[in-house]
């Protein structure tokens, strides 16, 4: 039976029988434009470390590459997963042909306006690039409203937080040059994100797989404890975007390393070592309170860390591994394939913790700063090139019956 008659295990109708295999989940394009994004604009990043290549100046190519991971590949990847776990949330048809189409060129859009911005202008170019996450918001919310799946309203409000970001970056682009607050809202938004959603995700896979592995030690419940550590993590990252020059945000910083990384323990993530599309969760999620722990040291003792490693620690780190371990699992799921780790998902997993590792030591190596630099970068490349190569031709292709999110 092709993917186009699918209906879910609760009998509500999944795919429009029109629609073709990429348009048919919001996963299959945006996790392939997704990684074939990082993928370029990783390459274009190295050409301006290796070679000197200039483009989007009026930005810069360091203000360029931030954006471009926290607000292009980032966004991506937050839609792809928003459009295929929603109509689990909503039992509605998912976002598909040319509705999704459309969204996708969006998204595309503000890519190409943000690279080719000398040419177009940057006002023009931010114009372009802000217009995605807004309507991202109106179609999430639609169908969350229309569903009344009233829990799920705070990802509405972090996609507009993140919106808002954005186009706060932009306008600290146009009026200073100097995109500081949009950069570490954004962060803080996605970050925020990880603990809330990989905070449900990664316990709740753990505790499917220990009980099938007939273990008896199974991840805490969720509850009042994990709803104080992500409070005291938001008053943190909150004091560190809004305050940047107040010391007292490093104590925050280090308030918020104890709670999640008492958290993180919470989920018996040791005991799942020997499935690594399991383990890799509960790595990429251990990221986000290292981020915050050096972060804080680089506020105290900005000679001994300096803040671009902790910074690192959360993108490389905590952003790029949770995004591509949500990647490959969603995509085998979705799919009709048993998810369970392959060699060369192994490798994926591998490159990108390398990536992730490097890039956070490299502000400390001075002797080859630079080389560290391109290693990390050539790792994320590995990555995510490694990805295109084994999941492309899944995301491409009808698939079987789609699983749950």
């Amino acid at each position: 039976m092709s993917e186009n008659r699918r209906t879910s295990r609760g009998g509500i109708p999944r795919l429009k029988p029109e629609a073709i295999a990429l348009l048919s989940y919001g996963f299959r394009p945006f996790f392939l434009g997704a990684a074939a994004w990082a993928c370029a604009a990783m390459v274009l990043w190295i050409g301006v470390l290796a070679q000197g290549w200039q483009f989007a100046d009026a930005y810069g190519p360091i203000a360029w590459h931030a954006h471009e991971f926290l607000f292009g590949y980032i966004s991506a990847a937050v839609t792809g997963f928003l459009l295929t776990a929603i109509p689990n949330w909503t039992g509605r048809l998912p976002l598909q042909g040319r509705s999704l189409l459309m969204l996708f060129l969006l998204w595309l859009a503000g890519r190409v306006a943000m690279l080719i911005s000398a040419e177009i202008g940057v006002v023009t170019a931010a114009i372009i690039d802000c217009v995605y996450l807004p309507t991202l918001v109106a179609v999430v919310l639609r169908e969350i409203i229309v569903g009344k799946n009233w829990r799920n309203l705070r990802v509405v409000v972090l996609i507009g937080v993140l919106a808002f970001a954005n186009i706060l970056f932009q306008a600290e682009t146009l009026y200073s040059g100097a995109p500081a607050y949009g950069l570490r809202l954004g962060c803080a938004v996605i970050v925020t994100m990880i603990m809330l959603i990989g905070g449900r995700i990664t316990p709740s896979f753990t505790t499917n797989w220990l009980r099938r592995q007939g273990r008896d030690r199974l991840p805490a419940p969720v509850g009042r404890f994990d709803i104080v550590s992500i409070a005291i993590a938001v008053v943190a990252l909150v004091a560190w975007v809004v305050a940047p020059s107040w010391p007292g945000r490093a104590a925050l910083l280090l308030l918020m390393t104890i709670a999640q990384t008492a958290r993180l323990f919470r989920w018996a993530g040791e005991r799942t070592w020997r499935e690594p599309i399991l383990f890799v969760l509960h790595l990429g999620y251990a990221f986000v309170p290292l981020g915050a722990f050096i972060l804080a040291v680089s506020i105290l003792w900005p000679m001994l860390m300096p803040p671009s490693g902790a910074l690192h620690a959360w993108t490389t780190g905590a952003m790029g591994i949770m995004t591509l371990a949500v990647m490959t699992r969603a995509t085998l799921g979705h799919t009709g394939r048993d998810t369970v780790s392959t060699p060369p998902t192994v490798v994926i997993y591998g490159a990108i913790l390398l990536a992730a590792l490097i890039r956070v030591a490299a502000p400390v190596l001075s002797g080859i700063y630079y080389q560290s630099l391109l290693a990390a970068a050539a790792c994320w490349i590995v990555a995510f090139g490694a990805f295109l190569a084994v999941y492309g031709p899944m995301l491409v292709r009808p698939g079987k019956i789609p699983g749950d999110l």
